[in-house]
């Protein structure tokens, strides 16, 4: 049963990849749907038995690399951490699929669009389920390579083949620091990386330190960068986001498969996973504070100013993981798993909600283009309405539970005798990040559902609601935005549950959960404050007509700033890739494999060879003089060379046979 709910979807995506064009549409949609409903019902059973009754399962497969002190096997860990990624996993692609098959029902490759997500899947499943780093990096690859193939799905497109392209490039950064901690740790735990035995032996290398020229760096702090480095490039921290928002060229599904539950949450799981290793650096968890924080802001701040409608759900996606990040960098750990759990049913909700927008006007994905969609979608506006309130913490939907516990436990440090500065500057941050999300989401409402009608009468007398297999999809989640934080509060933030003892560590000096509790009332009301702000202040903006504000210079190239997503991509581009590619033509193309190979190679070898035979062609006169003047020639620099040697016996040798060869 275990092994089970990982390969169904590989047998899902091999069988659709191969025989798709025999059994059709509909054949395919079958086994797809029917492979993941059964995973997800097999997740379920797994979540029931070892979170629910506390049994931890451990399976070892067979052995995978065995050199000389290194012994890595192929092996599955199912704890309470892993048994509710699955959960996460499964039911979002299981919807995911669903979906699929009435957005996708007319493109001429539907199989292999389906083929591509069991295959993203079934990667994403040995991610969560490995029991050690490198069938982790196994996952990690796998992820990559799956997101690049849906990205590029519509390949005929050069926007979708230079997303991909980023998103595959940005992200082998990240996979580099990966690769790194791997190494280390292979070096420090004598050749294993097993989950169970790393983690048991952490407080003994705790001591450990390397010396790099005249400074002291210590081991676990070194190993705990890289796997925050991988973090920040898969889960798209500043720095590393770019890749984020245009990896948007995919088909709607992609986006709400990648940004809800797999690809861009597996950097977040890292940590987690890591969590009795990173707990022991204070300074990386100050490290993971401040990129955290400072995501948060910087997303949802460039989020304010984006016109497609899919860019300003994924930034707000990039804002959600910056709280999930610094929450960690708090060592709180369990809150950061909460919200990513919450977060994965709400931001899939509107992933799904904006697809069913764009299908249903003719694929135009500018909200300016959109306006008085609500009359057109009522439905879609409602579970759309629902899934950016969760997104915004309004009061008792599902992301209320978890995101003002961070922001609570924020507060805390913010409010209390903790001199944490990094702590103070998360608050301040994780604040101002939930009114800028609060900003973008209603103005996103505004425009798409409220504003004056912009898409042409053509089209908006053949617009209509989505088909009721798009709208159940859409019901799913919108409930489960409504009530699952209400529903698993208790589970992973109540004072009694016992569930994470034996998946996540936290120092007791770091847990301040219970304080937060008792924070002081008026630090509790921040997040709603802020939040009610954006609201009123995408409203009064909306409803006004604040246009000359635009003409100002200072806000006009702030806009514009804004607009431009502050040119990170600007200043990559300068700084590393056009040296980079100029690097590469001018001295590794041109003078290395054009110049010196070459040279050295074939058509150096070839050119040698044309040179001497064209030398000794003219040596061959036909003139008897000519020959024997060579041959006298070479008769006395042999004679010279035998003189020379040391050895007569080899002297002699020489001589024989030149006399032997010349009366042939």
């Amino acid at each position: 049963m275990y092994l089970l709910v990982i390969f169904l979807p590989l047998c899902s995506s091999i069988s659709i990849g191969f025989f798709g064009r025999l059994i059709g549409f509909y054949g395919s949609s079958y086994i797809s749907t029917i492979c993941l409903f059964l995973s997800f019902i097999i997740s379920s059973l797994i979540f029931f038995e070892v979170s629910l009754n506390g049994h931890i399962v451990y399976i070892e497969l067979t052995s995978w690399i065995i050199s000389d002190d290194i012994n890595i096997k192929w092996n599955f860990l199912f704890d309470n951490l892993t048994s509710l990624m699955l959960i996460i996993v499964t039911f979002i692609s299981m919807l995911v699929h669903l979906y699929t098959l009435e957005y996708m029902k007319l493109d001429p490759h539907f199989q292999r669009f389906v083929s591509f997500l069991g295959i993203f899947t079934f990667f994403m499943l040995i991610l969560v389920t490995s029991g050690n780093l490198l069938q982790l990096f196994v996952g990690w690859e796998g992820v990559g390579l799956a997101s690049y193939l849906l990205i590029n799905f519509w390949f005929t497109r050069l926007a979708a083949n230079k997303a991909a392209l980023k998103a595959l490039i940005v992200n082998r950064i990240g996979d580099l620091g990966v690769l790194f901690a791997i190494l280390l740790l292979l070096q420090v735990f004598d050749g294993t990386l097993d989950f169970i035995i790393i983690f048991s032996l952490v407080p003994l290398i705790n001591e450990f330190f390397i010396y790099l020229f005249a400074y002291q760096l210590h081991y676990v702090s070194f190993i705990s960068f890289f796997l925050i480095i991988g973090a920040i490039g898969k889960s798209a921290q500043l720095g590393l986001h770019t890749w984020l928002p245009d990896a948007m060229e995919g088909p709607t599904p992609v986006s709400a498969l990648i940004h809800a539950a797999t690809m861009v949450t597996a950097g977040v799981f890292l940590i987690i996973r890591f969590s009795p290793l990173i707990e022991f650096s204070q300074l990386m968890l100050n490290f993971l504070t401040v990129i955290g924080a400072f995501t948060a802001f910087f997303a949802a701040f460039t989020g304010i100013f984006q016109h497609d409608i899919k860019k300003v759900i994924a930034y707000s996606t990039c804002s959600q993981l910056g709280y999930m990040i610094f929450c960690c960098g708090l060592s709180h750990y369990n809150i950061s798993l909460f919200h990513l759990f919450n977060h994965a049913f709400f931001k899939a909700l509107l992933f799904l909600s904006a697809g069913s927008i764009i299908h249903c006007i003719n694929d135009e994905q500018d909200m300016r283009r959109m306006g008085s969609l609500l009359s057109f979608l009522p439905i879609t506006y409602s579970v759309m309405l629902i899934g950016s309130l969760a997104l915004t913490g309004f009061p008792f939907l599902t992301g209320f539970y978890s995101k003002d516990v961070i922001l609570e436990i924020t507060c805390l440090f913010r409010n209390s005798n903790l001199s944490s500065f990094f702590g103070i500057v998360a608050c301040w941050l994780g604040i101002l990040a939930a009114f800028f999300t609060s900003f973008y989401s209603f103005r996103l409402l505004y425009l798409t559902f409220f504003n004056n009608v912009n898409i042409s009468r053509k089209f908006a007398q053949v617009t209509s609601e989505s088909s009721y297999l798009t709208i159940l999809v859409l019901s799913l989640l919108a409930f489960c935005s409504m009530f699952i934080g209400y529903f698993f509060k208790e589970f992973f933030l109540g004072l009694g549950t016992d569930c994470w003892i034996n998946s996540i560590f936290i120092w007791p000096k770091n847990h301040y959960f219970l304080e937060s509790e008792f924070l002081d009332t008026k630090y509790k009301w921040f997040p709603f404050i802020f939040t009610s702000l954006g609201f009123f202040l995408a409203t009064f903006l909306n409803v006004s007509n604040l246009k000359f504000l635009l003409n100002l210079k200072f806000f006009h190239f702030f806009f514009f700033l804004i607009n431009k997503k502050w040119f990170f991509d600007f200043i990559f581009n300068r700084i590393f890739v056009y040296p980079l590619l100029t690097f590469g033509y001018l001295i590794s193309y041109k003078n290395l494999d054009r110049g010196f190979l070459e040279l050295i190679g074939p058509f150096g070898l070839s050119f040698l060879t044309k040179k001497v035979a064209n030398f000794f062609i003219f040596l061959q006169t036909g003139q008897i003089t000519h020959y024997i003047c060579y041959i006298s020639i070479s008769l006395f620099f042999l004679f010279f060379y035998c003189i020379c040697l040391p050895s007569y016996i080899s002297q002699l040798f020489i001589i024989f046979f030149i006399t032997i060869f010349y009366i042939l």
